[in-house]
């Protein structure tokens, strides 16, 4: 492994350096939109108010609520093995998430911005005696930093979409010195694995895909049975984490099928609860009747569009729609884990931008287990053509769940591989 650092990195560094007194303005403005959590500040700039708990530390790092949720059985397993596990994220949804769900020795921590300082601070506080960055999560300081300091790095379910790949490849000496900087890869697929080896990864595995092991979201059986009663018999459909823009996508598609399905009622989930003011401006423009889930607003006949503006509640709303259309596959999000829907038993109806599960999502089209939809103007006619072919939507949505389980299987093999960085750790306290 080459030691010597490109003209490109350090010159990041020195930018991020120079920026660091700019992150103050940047999490003002952040905060202004719920983009931050005010009163945790000192945690982005690598301050902890938490004490490092006793024993080994395994630190993950999973920037959004997808990757969060894939890791979260990880999570309970390391913990069952006897390490704590601090677990960082950049957004606040994900915190909200990690709030929720991470069991009792697990911590919970705001990424530091990437920059020496704040990268640095972070690691003298935490001492991780391993540390783990899910996905695609590659930040030069941070990369750079834990070369040179003797802990285990490691990226776990691992993906790279060809995009991704293209544009590291452009600059192939800083690429390699920072792919470099990782112990081990574990990816999602064998063509993952692929691109991270033409990157410069020296030692890659391929355990599978985390986001197969997930538990089947939590359903609230009250609210379900309470809801189940207000629906009564009227047709529904869910437009599930949708980005700007695919909500009027969905509420165009709603107009179309209204015209056949009159009492037709549209639950509508955001991928982001904090755009909810902005989606109820649009429903009103459009004369739309709703009701708002963070309210505890009840789905009267009247109810048009039930609005899901809350968090940890898919598990509800897919199991009260036959059909879910899957946001963020007609934006540049890049789609959405299809796997917490298909373990609810709904029936997948997607865009075709999924760079961030590709390799799932091709499997899922070609095996009929969701449909592939080119373009949003023929949303509202695929969600007719299932409506009318109950027997279509429930094979679909079997053959979704039968992939799911035969892809089960990442996490063992992911534990495994990580076994030999357990057994080798200081568990007396931490990496000097």
């Amino acid at each position: 492994m080459a030691d010597r650092r490109p003209a490109l990195v350090t010159a990041y560094r020195v930018l991020a350096v120079v920026l660091t007194p700019l992150f103050h303005f940047l999490f003002w403005l952040r905060s202004r939109s719920g983009k931050e959590v005010p009163h945790r500040k000192c945690e982005r700039f690598g301050k902890a108010d938490v004490v490092r708990p006793e024993g080994q530390l395994v630190w993950i790092h999973a920037a959004s609520v997808g990757e969060t949720v894939s890791v979260l059985p990880l999570v309970d397993a390391l913990i069952s093995n006897g390490s704590k596990v601090l677990l960082t994220t950049v957004t606040v949804t994900a915190a909200e998430l990690a709030e929720k769900r991470l069991p009792t020795d697990a911590i919970h921590q705001f990424m530091p911005f990437d920059a020496p300082a704040p990268i640095a601070r972070f690691l003298d506080s935490w001492r991780p005696d391993l540390a783990l960055v899910v996905e695609s999560e590659i930040w030069p300081c941070l990369f750079d930093e834990l070369r040179h300091r003797p802990i285990p790095f490691l990226l776990v379910n691992g993906r790279l979409s060809d995009k991704s790949h293209r544009n590291w490849s452009i600059l192939r000496g800083v690429t390699r010195y920072l792919f470099q900087c990782l112990d081990f890869v574990l990816a999602q697929s064998e063509a993952d694995a692929e691109r991270f080896r033409h990157l410069g990864c020296s030692n890659v595995g391929m355990p599978g895909n985390l986001k197969f092991d997930a538990e089947e979201p939590i359903l609230d059986e009250a609210a379900f049975e309470t809801m189940k009663v207000q629906l009564g018999q009227r047709p529904v459909w869910l437009a599930a984490l949708t980005h700007p823009g695919e909500d009027d996508y969905a509420l165009d598609a709603f107009d179309k099928l209204r015209s056949v399905y009159p009492d037709l009622l549209l639950i509508l989930v955001p991928r982001h609860p904090a755009r909810a003011e902005q989606i109820c401006n649009i429903l009103q423009s459009r004369g739309l009747t709703y009701s708002r889930r963070s309210s505890g607003g009840k789905i009267s006949p009247e109810t048009q569009v039930y609005l899901g503006d809350t968090l940890g509640e898919m598990g509800l709303f897919y199991r009260l729609a036959p059909v879910t259309f899957l946001g963020g596959s007609y934006t540049e999000a890049g789609g959405h884990n299809p796997v917490e829907a298909a373990l609810c038993g709904s029936a997948l109806v997607t865009g075709p931008r999924v760079s961030n599960a590709r390799a799932v999502y091709k499997d899922f089209w070609k095996h009929g287990a969701a449909l592939r939809v080119s373009s949003p103007e023929n949303l509202g006619a695929s969600v007719e053509n299932l409506f009318k072919d109950p027997e279509a939507v429930e094979g679909q949505a079997a053959r979704a769940r039968e992939l799911v389980e035969a892809g089960r299987g990442a996490l063992d093999k992911t534990l495994e591989a990580l076994e030999p960085y357990l057994k080798t750790t200081d568990t007396a306290g931490g990496a000097a």
